[in-house]
């Protein structure tokens, strides 16, 4: 799904250069759940971003589905991102003027699909996330447990090949967190891949795979063998 081959980053190359990342390589299979870890300045917002097509490398190659992205010009990556990425964010990132369900459907509506096959994808997926009695109020009539439900909705309404989330329980108190985690944790077993940014261990927990970043670097990569990423270990970490 994913494949990496000595990605740079490199911010300010010509002045006071900022190396973002240095040589990252790795491979990441369809269906798996990987988490990313670090201090703040690590790299993994980085790492996200170009995951995201949202920025180019510097150095390095970048393989989405077996097509290799790094090279792309803007158009291009706007079309990659629209079809093939999901994106859950910490703020949500929902619009405030429109009501859930236009909210989700609006990714759709870049795409160029239909109206009726819009409301109906969108229903669906608010239906996934346990939603479905507030499709007609907007992000400031919600939780945010609600609004975060909402967004990854809107993440899955074109079929994406991987979920980016980007701290996506930073701004929920401990319980609703859990519960946003429990629905990431039923769309990996629905062979959902999901690539997870936290700074939080209960929450990387959850994760298959923990993938930990330090100065731009790729430290360790842990498998489901290290304790602390099982999920039975988490409490309140029950499906739902």
């Amino acid at each position: 799904m994913i494949k990496m081959e000595q990605i740079n980053k490199v911010y300010r190359p010509h002045s006071n250069p900022v190396h973002a990342l240095r040589d990252v390589s790795l491979h990441i299979e369809m269906g798996d759940f990987v988490a990313v870890m670090g201090p703040s300045g690590s790299g993994k917002s980085t790492l996200m971003n170009v995951m995201g097509c949202l920025d180019t490398p510097s150095s390095g190659s970048y393989w989405l589905g077996g097509v290799e992205v790094s090279s792309m010009n803007s158009d291009q990556l706007a079309t990659v991102r629209n079809r093939k990425i999901g994106f859950v964010f910490q703020n949500y990132n929902l619009l405030p003027r429109m009501t859930a369900l236009r909210n989700v459907e609006l990714p759709m509506l870049y795409a160029g699909v239909d109206k009726e096959e819009r409301k109906t994808r969108a229903l669906d997926c608010i239906g996934r996330v346990g939603m479905l009695d507030r499709i007609d109020h907007r992000p400031s009539e919600l939780s945010g447990g609600q609004c975060q439900r909402i967004a990854i909705a809107r993440a899955l309404v074109n079929n994406p090949d991987i979920i980016l989330a980007d701290e996506p329980t930073g701004n929920l108190d401990s319980v609703t967190s859990m519960e946003i985690m429990n629905i990431f944790r039923s769309l990996h077993q629905e062979h959902t891949t999901i690539v997870l940014v936290t700074h939080e261990e209960d929450i990387a927990a959850f994760a298959r795979r923990v993938l930990h970043f330090r100065d731009g670097k790729l430290i360790n990569d842990e498998l489901p063998s290290s304790p602390h990423i099982k999920p039975s270990a988490v409490k309140g970490g029950e499906d739902i």
